[in-house]
């Protein structure tokens, strides 16, 4: 099976190209510490020092080494949109699977949590939680997951509806498996690839989307390197120093387009043609 999934990427040059560009961030991000040339919070030189041989892309308005924080912000945003990535699909994935098992009123009980959710604006519901609980990485972690979850709970309860009219899970019940072990052995091992093209999904939105809360002040604190935060903080001098803009603009779009890219390939490859739509 895994063969042929190989066989199949291999035919489609776009998706292995961009499996490539997410490689290269992920591999960045893990040894950012190794290609730094400096500490990410050190103060090296005078504010806004344009790139030279030393400070490949200059210093930001504090005097830090912009490549630095720019190779940091990768390992930021990176931690939180996957994190963020897998507790939606396991939380949301069980939650959907949970719902098209036993139906009745725990059906109602999650679709309408979940239509609650979709109705109240993602960034009111992010600066209630952030006015509650405070501004801190695992709260930020936890609110993007809530987040993202809503949609991996629809397309579970999908793909479980389905499976409920499958003669191994009408066996499994006859057999008298209680409700967790029809969804844990029976379901859920069923669902794994169309929950695996949801967690590169989600994961691409939640990127954005801490991105663009990064920006608006309710994400990521400074001093914590991260690109939203150096976008929002190079907007100030972008007429005279644009690559304090584009380069992290730049990382934040190559990543998510190549995930993107990337996940359209493996949902053809796995025949997953519905999840292709899912984000």
């Amino acid at each position: 099976m895994t063969s042929e999934i190989l066989r199949r990427l291999r035919r489609r040059p776009a998706a292995l190209a961009a499996l490539t560009v997410v490689a290269l961030h992920l591999g960045a991000a893990v040894f950012a510490p190794l290609l730094s040339p400096a500490d990410p919070y050190a103060m090296i030189g005078f504010p806004l020092m344009p790139p030279d041989g030393v400070n490949l892309l200059g210093t930001d308005e504090l005097g830090r080494d912009f490549l630095t924080r720019l190779l940091h912000g990768g390992r930021t945003a990176l931690l939180v949109a996957f994190a963020s990535g897998a507790m939606a699909v396991a939380g949301g994935g069980l939650a959907g699977l949970a719902a098209a098992r036993y139906g009745g009123w725990v059906d109602d009980l999650v679709c309408r949590l979940v239509d609650m959710n979709l109705a109240l604006p993602a960034i009111l519901f992010v600066s209630l939680f952030v006015a509650g609980f405070g501004q801190s990485l695992p709260m930020l972690v936890i609110v993007v997951a809530l987040l993202m979850s809503m949609g991996v709970v629809r397309t579970a309860r999908a793909q479980g509806l389905g499976l409920m009219e499958q003669g191994f899970v009408k066996a499994a019940i006859l057999r008298g498996e209680n409700g967790l072990s029809v969804i844990l052995r029976e379901m859920l091992p069923n669902t794994a690839e169309l929950l695996a093209v949801e967690f590169a999904l989600r994961s691409s939105s939640a990127l954005l989307l801490v991105s663009a809360l990064s920006f608006l002040s309710l994400g990521i604190s400074a001093p914590t390197p991260d690109w939203g935060l150096m976008i929002r903080d190079g907007l100030t001098s972008m007429r005279t120093e644009p690559w304090l803009v584009a380069a992290p603009a730049a990382m934040i779009s190559s990543l998510v387009i190549a995930i993107n890219v990337a996940t359209e390939g493996l949902a053809e490859a796995l025949g997953l043609e519905a999840a292709r739509g899912g984000a």
